[in-house]
């Protein structure tokens, strides 16, 4: 006997059912952080930069510091309302990187825990390696809560690619932050910290990941016990033809517009490597590096959210490690923007405590046992 079914098929997700969609109509989304993106005027597409990577390197700087103080405005507006801790200390060094420039950190830890050794955390932020501050509220609100859990987490102020300052692109970033852990990893005496995780987000999950293909190639992978990257910036893939995308990384345009455009983050893209020579580079776009690259390497965690632009180049990562033999666990946040599960902790609240939690549960399997 032969059956029929009048099941309608399932649409497409976001915008490759539905070019039309938009966040705030996406059956999908979180409802606590809809309405927060809401408030904001967020929720709506993130709207595209004035001009492509075609314009000139002095407008596309020019847009990207404008881009940065907008960044920074917003953060700060998200994060007005949020007390600081009194349960954490905060100190500052600074170190000497390999071209002589001065690298700042800011060291984190449980009060009343001084010569004590806790696992240890290096955190490099967000911003696809162009924008934002390392010690904006958001950011430093992240260390806060991290080192609260136990443990001592320090946070790297590398040189965004774009600044006031100048234009420092790849690989000044990512050199800053492999002589940044170099520093600590020899003074782990000093700092009190048994082992070294890196974690960040975004285009600070790119840098800890890039970081660790690096340090494998100079022999200097021992100082790093893992790596714990959320939503990674890593393809550089945001131009990419419609057709492209949706054959490799089909997230670009299910979810474009949501919280991010692409068309602006390829903008950003065209300022960290403005010759164009490092787009298959693992060191610059680590969505590129081989299994043989990843042979060897520490454990990882690789985190995306459901809904972000970027969460198949993370999946795709983590299926890497995968065959690559390395222990690897992955995670996706359903209903989550990009950035979401660290920058939105007011509306998000129980996603946000569940993802620092899970960040020292790793740092913490990691360390020598005590």
């Amino acid at each position: 006997m032969t059956t029929t079914s009048d099941r309608r098929s399932t649409p497409l997700p976001g915008r490759l059912g539905d070019p039309s969609a938009e966040y705030r109509t996406d059956d999908r989304a979180d409802r606590r952080l809809r309405e927060a993106l809401a408030r904001l005027g967020l929720d709506a597409q993130a709207a595209p930069p004035p001009f492509d990577r075609s314009a000139s390197l002095e407008d596309r700087l020019a847009f990207v510091r404008g881009a940065h103080d907008a960044f920074e405005q917003l953060y700060a507006a998200i994060a007005a309302d949020e007390p600081g801790r009194d349960d954490v200390t905060r100190t500052a060094r600074t170190v000497t990187g390999r071209d002589g420039h001065g690298i700042a950190l800011h060291v984190f830890r449980p009060a009343g825990t001084e010569g004590t050794a806790l696992p240890g955390l290096v955190y490099l932020h967000g911003g696809g390696m162009t924008i934002l501050e390392y010690d904006n509220r958001i950011h430093t609100r992240w260390c806060e809560d991290l080192a609260a859990t136990g443990l001592v987490v320090v946070t790297v102020d590398f040189r965004n690619a774009v600044s006031t300052a100048g234009h420092a692109p790849f690989p000044t970033g990512l050199h800053d932050c492999a002589d940044a852990l170099t520093w600590i990893d020899a003074h782990r005496a000093d700092l009190g910290t048994t082992s070294l995780v890196l974690q960040g987000e975004s285009g600070g999950a790119n840098l800890c990941l890039a970081s660790a293909l690096l340090a494998k190639r100079e022999g200097r992978l021992d100082a790093i016990a893992g790596v714990y990257a959320m939503v990674p910036y890593i393809s550089g893939g945001y131009g990419w033809d419609e057709d492209a995308k949706r054959a490799e990384l089909p997230s670009l345009v299910e979810n474009e517009g949501w919280f991010l455009n692409t068309l602006m983050m390829d903008v950003l893209v065209s300022t960290y490597d403005p010759t164009d020579e490092h787009r298959r580079n693992p060191l610059a776009w680590p969505y590129f590096a081989t299994v043989e690259d990843l042979t060897g390497m520490p454990p990882h965690v690789v985190s995306v959210n459901e809904l972000d632009p970027l969460r198949d180049e993370g999946i795709a990562y983590y299926r890497r490690l995968q065959a690559a033999g390395v222990r690897a666990t992955g995670r996706v946040n359903l209903g989550l923007t990009h950035g979401a599960d660290s920058i939105f902790k007011t509306a998000i609240g129980d996603v946000y405590d569940s993802t620092v939690a899970d960040i020292s549960r790793f740092a913490r399997s990691v360390a020598p046992a005590s």
